[in-house]
Protein backbone atom coordinates (compact mmCIF):
# COMPACT_ATOMS: atom_id res chain seq x y z
CA UNK A 1 0.00 0.00 0.00
CA UNK A 2 1.29 3.43 -0.75
CA UNK A 3 0.55 6.40 0.82
CA UNK A 4 0.22 7.85 -2.64
CA UNK A 5 0.36 6.89 -6.61
CA UNK A 6 1.00 9.79 -8.94
CA UNK A 7 -0.34 9.03 -12.57
CA UNK A 8 1.87 11.40 -15.20
CA UNK A 9 5.83 12.75 -15.11
CA UNK A 10 5.16 16.04 -16.77
CA UNK A 11 6.36 19.02 -14.66
CA UNK A 12 3.14 18.38 -12.38
CA UNK A 13 3.65 15.24 -11.76
CA UNK A 14 7.73 15.63 -10.86
CA UNK A 15 6.31 18.53 -8.68
CA UNK A 16 3.96 16.40 -6.92
CA UNK A 17 6.62 13.80 -6.67
CA UNK A 18 9.87 16.91 -5.09
CA UNK A 19 6.97 17.73 -2.58
CA UNK A 20 5.43 13.87 -1.92
CA UNK A 21 8.36 12.48 -0.84
CA UNK A 22 9.67 16.08 1.16
CA UNK A 23 6.52 15.14 3.18
CA UNK A 24 7.69 11.74 3.96
CA UNK A 25 4.74 9.75 1.59
CA UNK A 26 5.65 6.61 0.16
CA UNK A 27 4.89 7.05 -3.42
CA UNK A 28 5.23 5.79 -6.66
CA UNK A 29 5.15 7.87 -9.95
CA UNK A 30 3.36 5.98 -13.44
CA UNK A 31 4.28 7.00 -16.79
CA UNK A 32 3.58 5.67 -19.79
CA UNK A 33 6.07 7.27 -22.01
CA UNK A 34 9.72 6.29 -21.79
CA UNK A 35 10.87 9.93 -20.39
CA UNK A 36 9.58 12.08 -18.11
CA UNK A 37 8.52 15.83 -18.64
CA UNK A 38 5.28 15.55 -20.68
CA UNK A 39 4.84 18.63 -23.38
CA UNK A 40 7.71 20.44 -22.18
CA UNK A 41 10.13 17.95 -23.82
CA UNK A 42 8.54 19.04 -27.13
CA UNK A 43 9.08 23.40 -26.92
CA UNK A 44 12.55 24.31 -28.45
CA UNK A 45 13.24 27.19 -25.93
CA UNK A 46 10.95 28.46 -22.92
CA UNK A 47 11.21 31.92 -22.22
CA UNK A 48 9.06 32.81 -19.45
CA UNK A 49 9.89 30.27 -16.62
CA UNK A 50 11.27 32.44 -13.44
CA UNK A 51 15.15 31.80 -13.28
CA UNK A 52 15.80 29.90 -16.40
CA UNK A 53 15.18 32.01 -19.48
CA UNK A 54 15.74 30.93 -22.43
CA UNK A 55 16.15 27.21 -21.33
CA UNK A 56 15.53 24.23 -23.73
CA UNK A 57 12.09 22.44 -23.14
CA UNK A 58 13.91 19.07 -23.29
CA UNK A 59 16.77 20.01 -20.32
CA UNK A 60 14.12 21.30 -18.51
CA UNK A 61 12.31 18.37 -18.56
CA UNK A 62 15.65 16.32 -17.69
CA UNK A 63 16.45 19.11 -15.09
CA UNK A 64 12.55 18.41 -13.50
CA UNK A 65 12.85 14.62 -13.37
CA UNK A 66 17.01 14.86 -12.09
CA UNK A 67 15.24 16.70 -8.91
CA UNK A 68 13.03 13.61 -8.30
CA UNK A 69 15.80 11.19 -8.74
CA UNK A 70 17.97 12.76 -6.32
CA UNK A 71 15.14 12.35 -3.89
CA UNK A 72 15.12 8.63 -4.64
CA UNK A 73 11.29 8.73 -5.55
CA UNK A 74 9.80 5.45 -7.29
CA UNK A 75 9.25 5.95 -11.01
CA UNK A 76 7.66 2.83 -13.09
CA UNK A 77 6.85 3.03 -16.95
CA UNK A 78 3.10 1.60 -17.25
CA UNK A 79 -0.27 2.58 -19.05
CA UNK A 80 -3.16 3.23 -16.42
CA UNK A 81 -5.94 1.37 -17.70
CA UNK A 82 -8.51 2.36 -14.48
CA UNK A 83 -8.75 3.96 -11.57
CA UNK A 84 -11.05 2.64 -8.34
CA UNK A 85 -12.38 4.45 -5.47
CA UNK A 86 -12.49 2.09 -3.11
CA UNK A 87 -13.37 4.37 0.13
CA UNK A 88 -10.41 4.32 2.21
CA UNK A 89 -7.77 3.43 -0.66
CA UNK A 90 -7.57 3.79 -4.41
CA UNK A 91 -7.32 0.70 -6.69
CA UNK A 92 -4.73 1.92 -9.84
CA UNK A 93 -4.80 -0.61 -12.87
CA UNK A 94 -2.11 -0.57 -15.10
CA UNK A 95 -1.68 -3.29 -18.03
CA UNK A 96 0.36 -5.07 -16.02
CA UNK A 97 -0.88 -4.91 -12.29
CA UNK A 98 -3.08 -3.86 -9.87
CA UNK A 99 -1.75 -1.26 -7.25
CA UNK A 100 -3.23 0.57 -4.38
CA UNK A 101 -2.51 3.51 -2.56
CA UNK A 102 -4.36 6.15 0.54
CA UNK A 103 -4.08 9.01 -2.45
CA UNK A 104 -4.17 9.22 -6.04
CA UNK A 105 -2.85 12.63 -7.88
CA UNK A 106 -3.74 12.26 -11.66
CA UNK A 107 -1.02 14.53 -13.22
CA UNK A 108 -1.66 13.01 -16.70
CA UNK A 109 -1.61 16.54 -18.99
CA UNK A 110 -3.60 17.52 -22.10
CA UNK A 111 -2.70 17.07 -25.28
CA UNK A 112 -3.28 19.75 -27.91
CA UNK A 113 -5.41 18.62 -31.52
CA UNK A 114 -2.80 18.69 -34.11
CA UNK A 115 -4.05 19.50 -38.08
CA UNK A 116 -2.11 15.85 -38.92
CA UNK A 117 -0.54 17.77 -42.06
CA UNK A 118 2.94 17.15 -43.67
CA UNK A 119 5.42 19.06 -41.87
CA UNK A 120 3.53 19.47 -38.57
CA UNK A 121 5.45 16.79 -36.67
CA UNK A 122 8.71 17.40 -38.38
CA UNK A 123 8.55 20.94 -37.34
CA UNK A 124 7.55 21.28 -34.14
CA UNK A 125 9.50 23.10 -31.53
CA UNK A 126 10.68 24.97 -35.17
CA UNK A 127 8.05 27.07 -36.14
CA UNK A 128 5.20 24.93 -35.24
CA UNK A 129 3.96 25.71 -31.75
CA UNK A 130 0.24 25.48 -29.80
CA UNK A 131 0.94 28.18 -27.74
CA UNK A 132 1.20 31.92 -28.57
CA UNK A 133 1.69 32.93 -24.79
CA UNK A 134 4.49 30.79 -24.57
CA UNK A 135 6.32 30.78 -28.07
CA UNK A 136 5.23 34.00 -29.16
CA UNK A 137 8.11 35.98 -28.25
CA UNK A 138 10.10 34.25 -30.36
CA UNK A 139 8.22 36.01 -33.73
CA UNK A 140 8.41 39.35 -32.95
CA UNK A 141 8.34 41.63 -35.96
CA UNK A 142 8.04 38.48 -37.98
CA UNK A 143 5.21 37.20 -39.81
CA UNK A 144 3.11 34.17 -38.69
CA UNK A 145 -0.35 32.46 -38.96
CA UNK A 146 -2.77 31.06 -36.75
CA UNK A 147 -5.48 28.39 -37.60
CA UNK A 148 -8.59 27.65 -36.16
CA UNK A 149 -11.72 30.13 -35.54
CA UNK A 150 -12.64 29.73 -31.82
CA UNK A 151 -11.85 31.66 -28.85
CA UNK A 152 -8.28 30.58 -28.20
CA UNK A 153 -7.12 31.44 -32.31
CA UNK A 154 -8.43 34.89 -31.79
CA UNK A 155 -6.71 35.39 -28.92
CA UNK A 156 -3.65 33.84 -30.14
CA UNK A 157 -3.96 36.11 -32.68
CA UNK A 158 -4.86 39.24 -30.72
CA UNK A 159 -1.98 38.38 -28.66
CA UNK A 160 0.78 37.87 -31.66
CA UNK A 161 -0.58 40.81 -33.66
CA UNK A 162 0.54 43.20 -30.36
CA UNK A 163 4.97 42.07 -31.60
CA UNK A 164 4.34 40.43 -34.73
CA UNK A 165 4.51 42.47 -38.09
CA UNK A 166 1.54 40.39 -39.71
CA UNK A 167 -0.83 37.99 -38.08
CA UNK A 168 -3.06 35.57 -40.83
CA UNK A 169 -5.54 33.81 -39.01
CA UNK A 170 -7.01 30.50 -41.36
CA UNK A 171 -10.30 29.59 -40.74
CA UNK A 172 -12.15 26.53 -42.81
CA UNK A 173 -15.51 28.01 -42.58
CA UNK A 174 -16.78 31.04 -43.35
CA UNK A 175 -17.31 33.14 -40.30
CA UNK A 176 -15.14 33.02 -36.95
CA UNK A 177 -17.02 30.99 -34.11
CA UNK A 178 -15.35 33.04 -31.38
CA UNK A 179 -16.87 35.49 -29.22
CA UNK A 180 -17.85 38.80 -30.77
CA UNK A 181 -16.38 40.52 -28.83
CA UNK A 182 -12.82 39.15 -29.55
CA UNK A 183 -13.64 39.32 -33.24
CA UNK A 184 -14.28 42.88 -32.92
CA UNK A 185 -11.05 43.93 -31.40
CA UNK A 186 -9.61 41.44 -33.79
CA UNK A 187 -10.88 42.94 -37.44
CA UNK A 188 -10.02 46.44 -35.22
CA UNK A 189 -6.27 45.17 -35.61
CA UNK A 190 -3.92 46.42 -39.25
CA UNK A 191 -1.61 43.97 -38.75
CA UNK A 192 -4.27 41.24 -38.96
CA UNK A 193 -5.89 39.45 -41.89
CA UNK A 194 -8.04 36.43 -41.93
CA UNK A 195 -8.33 33.54 -44.87
CA UNK A 196 -11.96 32.27 -44.85
CA UNK A 197 -12.81 28.83 -46.07
CA UNK A 198 -9.07 27.64 -46.05
CA UNK A 199 -7.50 24.73 -44.23
CA UNK A 200 -3.09 24.12 -43.84
CA UNK A 201 -2.43 21.39 -46.39
CA UNK A 202 1.06 21.52 -45.76
CA UNK A 203 3.88 23.26 -43.55
CA UNK A 204 6.73 23.51 -45.09
CA UNK A 205 10.48 24.21 -44.45
CA UNK A 206 14.06 22.78 -44.06
CA UNK A 207 15.08 23.21 -40.57
CA UNK A 208 12.47 26.09 -39.17
CA UNK A 209 8.69 26.77 -40.74
CA UNK A 210 9.08 28.90 -44.07
CA UNK A 211 5.82 28.73 -45.80
CA UNK A 212 2.15 27.18 -45.60
CA UNK A 213 0.47 25.62 -48.77
CA UNK A 214 -2.75 26.86 -48.23
CA UNK A 215 -6.35 24.96 -49.44
CA UNK A 216 -9.65 27.12 -50.49
CA UNK A 217 -11.95 25.08 -49.45
CA UNK A 218 -14.67 26.81 -51.87
CA UNK A 219 -13.11 26.45 -55.31
CA UNK A 220 -10.02 24.41 -54.71
CA UNK A 221 -7.91 26.57 -55.04
CA UNK A 222 -4.02 26.16 -53.53
CA UNK A 223 -1.60 29.04 -52.35
CA UNK A 224 1.36 29.74 -51.00
CA UNK A 225 1.61 31.66 -47.74
CA UNK A 226 5.26 32.93 -46.74
CA UNK A 227 5.51 32.86 -42.92
CA UNK A 228 7.80 32.12 -39.96
CA UNK A 229 5.83 30.63 -37.62
CA UNK A 230 2.47 29.01 -37.20
CA UNK A 231 -0.29 28.33 -34.11
CA UNK A 232 -2.31 25.69 -33.75
CA UNK A 233 -6.16 26.56 -31.84
CA UNK A 234 -7.89 23.86 -33.10
CA UNK A 235 -8.64 22.32 -29.55
CA UNK A 236 -7.50 20.69 -26.77
CA UNK A 237 -7.74 17.26 -25.21
CA UNK A 238 -7.24 16.72 -21.34
CA UNK A 239 -6.77 13.26 -20.42
CA UNK A 240 -9.05 12.68 -17.86
CA UNK A 241 -11.09 9.84 -18.90
CA UNK A 242 -10.34 7.59 -16.08
CA UNK A 243 -11.65 9.79 -13.45
CA UNK A 244 -14.42 11.61 -15.72
CA UNK A 245 -16.81 9.21 -14.09
CA UNK A 246 -15.45 9.44 -10.71
CA UNK A 247 -15.75 13.38 -10.20
CA UNK A 248 -16.89 16.25 -11.61
CA UNK A 249 -15.51 17.61 -14.86
CA UNK A 250 -16.68 20.63 -17.17
CA UNK A 251 -17.65 20.57 -20.94
CA UNK A 252 -14.24 20.58 -22.20
CA UNK A 253 -13.11 17.35 -20.06
CA UNK A 254 -11.12 19.53 -17.48
CA UNK A 255 -11.61 18.15 -13.89
CA UNK A 256 -13.13 20.74 -11.20
CA UNK A 257 -10.71 21.29 -8.44
CA UNK A 258 -9.79 24.58 -6.42
CA UNK A 259 -6.26 25.70 -5.87
CA UNK A 260 -5.84 22.95 -3.27
CA UNK A 261 -6.50 20.68 -6.00
CA UNK A 262 -8.70 18.10 -4.48
CA UNK A 263 -11.88 16.45 -6.33
CA UNK A 264 -15.29 15.43 -5.08
CA UNK A 265 -13.96 12.38 -4.58
CA UNK A 266 -11.51 12.10 -0.77
CA UNK A 267 -8.07 11.34 -0.94
CA UNK A 268 -8.18 11.55 -5.05
CA UNK A 269 -5.93 14.83 -6.72
CA UNK A 270 -5.52 16.45 -9.87
CA UNK A 271 -2.53 18.61 -11.31
CA UNK A 272 -1.57 20.66 -14.64
CA UNK A 273 -3.41 20.51 -17.77
CA UNK A 274 -6.00 18.42 -16.58
CA UNK A 275 -7.37 20.98 -13.69
CA UNK A 276 -10.22 23.97 -15.22
CA UNK A 277 -8.20 26.98 -14.51
CA UNK A 278 -7.48 30.49 -16.63
CA UNK A 279 -3.48 29.82 -17.36
CA UNK A 280 -2.09 26.64 -18.28
CA UNK A 281 1.28 27.16 -18.20
CA UNK A 282 4.18 24.91 -16.98
CA UNK A 283 4.40 27.23 -13.53
CA UNK A 284 0.88 26.83 -13.13
CA UNK A 285 1.57 23.09 -13.54
CA UNK A 286 4.51 23.22 -10.96
CA UNK A 287 2.32 24.45 -8.47
CA UNK A 288 -0.65 22.33 -8.70
CA UNK A 289 1.74 19.36 -8.13
CA UNK A 290 2.90 21.39 -5.28
CA UNK A 291 -0.57 21.81 -3.49
CA UNK A 292 -1.83 18.62 -4.51
CA UNK A 293 0.55 16.89 -3.13
CA UNK A 294 0.26 19.16 0.24
CA UNK A 295 -2.91 18.11 0.29
CA UNK A 296 -2.29 14.41 -0.21
CA UNK A 297 0.00 14.48 2.46
CA UNK A 298 -2.82 16.12 4.66
CA UNK A 299 -4.95 13.73 3.55
CA UNK A 300 -2.32 11.11 4.71
CA UNK A 301 -2.14 12.31 8.13
CA UNK A 302 -5.59 12.91 8.78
Amino acid sequence: MYDLIIIGSGPAGLSAAVYGKRAGLKLLVLEKAPMSGGQVLNTYEVDNYLGMPGINGFDMGMQFRAHADKLEVEFKEAEVTALEDKGDRKVVCTTEEELEAKTVILAAGAVHAHLGVPGEEELSGMGVSYCATCDGAFFRGKTVAVVGGGDVALEDAIYLARTCEKVWLVHRRDELRGAKVLQEELMGLPNVEVLYSSVVEEICGEDAVESLRIKNVRNGEISRLPVSGIFIAVGIHPETELVQKLTACDEGGYVLAGEDCATQVPGLFVAGDIRKKPIRQIVTAVADGANAATSAAAFCNS
